[in-house]
């Protein structure tokens, strides 16, 4: 049944004008009055109608990019291709299609949200990239808020983040584990046994399947992992920084650090650097994902580079109906090691 005006007042015991005055943004509301009418909306999943241009179709011409950060260059690439391909005619009576890229900051909350307002807005596409956050409750109301969306006629593209078949959104996931095996690998194929791991946020599946790889290299190598040699934080250059520091803290005896991103690899190697260490002789340093800056930096980096301007165009196409969708709804997108001057075999 569907859910009204009317209903929302109701439930947050105010007059219809007042909700609508709350929706529109267009006449001052007490703050409590806003926040037990929002909170009705959502415990309603109240719809709101759009422009008129919106109502007489399923959808409208506005496209959602939701992005982690969009100072990352990693989000930065993807959503700049995504746009390239959506930005262009093809909406109703050959009109431009409007992106709107939304920065989630990293919080659950803000995911939801924007999905909310994409819903309400009746997008013609929403394109989620990046890993997903490994909560129960956020996955339950993630994947209810994009089933509604894939149901009202919104295509839904995940970019860099695992499938939600129940969804009906198409998704198209990087292969982080099979290149953090192939990664880790590599540095014990030049000898090194006694490897520090700087992880990203331990509620993300992207860093989860990243670390999963290379203790699958470890195991497959017969190399106890010792406890000291993980550590946990942002996808930053300070994480970085800070992590290698705990790191040889707890191990001066590392002889070389796989970063969870280039960025924490910046990091890591100037706190190399400060603590009188050189890249590689004396400890050897990988990243993820050969951000522009990686071959530039001193040494180059070692790391895997995933195709994120290809994968943000394909989904964009396949957001925009231009492109067939891969069969089953997913593609795994593989990374390839770039190997170069911040990796060599450990001394002595």
């Amino acid at each position: 049944m569907t859910v009204t005006l009317a209903d929302v007042a109701a439930r947050a015991q105010v007059s219809p004008a007042t909700v609508s005055r709350v929706l529109n943004g267009n006449y001052p509301v007490a703050a409590s009055t806003r926040e037990r009418v929002l909170k009705a909306v959502d415990e309603l999943d109240y719809v709101l109608n759009g422009p008129a241009s919106a109502l007489a179709a399923a959808t409208s011409d506005l496209v959602g990019i939701l992005v982690n950060d969009i100072a990352d260059p990693f989000f930065g690439i993807m959503a700049s291709a995504i746009q390239s391909e959506i930005g262009g005619p093809g909406g109703r009576a050959g009109g431009e299609r409007l992106a709107v890229v939304c920065n989630t900051g990293g919080s659950p909350e803000r995911e939801l949200t924007y999905l909310t307002l994409l819903q309400r807005q009746r997008a013609a596409a929403v394109v989620l990239t990046g890993g997903a956050i490994e909560d129960a409750q956020h996955k339950a109301a993630t994947d209810a808020k994009l089933r509604k969306l894939a149901d009202a006629g919104t295509r839904v593209v995940l970019c860099g983040r695992p499938q939600a078949p129940e969804t009906g959104a198409i998704a198209l996931t990087f292969d982080n584990r099979g290149g953090g095996r192939e990664l880790t690998e590599h540095l014990i194929r030049l000898g090194h046994r006694r490897l520090g791991y700087i992880a990203g946020p331990e509620e993300r599946t992207t860093t989860r399947h990243r670390l999963e790889g290379h203790r699958d290299a470890l195991a497959a190598h017969g190399i106890a992992e010792d406890p000291r040699w993980t550590v946990h934080g942002r996808y930053d250059r300070r994480s970085g920084y800070e992590a290698t520091l705990e790191l040889l803290r707890r191990d001066p005896s590392l002889t070389a650090v796989v970063a969870a991103n280039d960025s924490v690899a910046l990091g890591a190697c100037a706190a190399l650097r400060e603590s009188g260490r050189r890249i590689p002789d004396d400890v050897s340093v990988a990243g993820f994902d050969d951000l522009p800056f990686s071959i530039d930096a001193v040494p180059a980096l070692t790391t895997v580079r995933l195709p994120l301007a290809a994968a943000g165009a394909r989904a964009g196409r396949i957001a925009m109906g231009r492109e067939e969708a891969p069969p089953g709804g997913i593609a795994s997108v593989r990374g390839e090691l770039m190997v170069r001057g911040s990796t060599a075999g450990p001394r002595g």
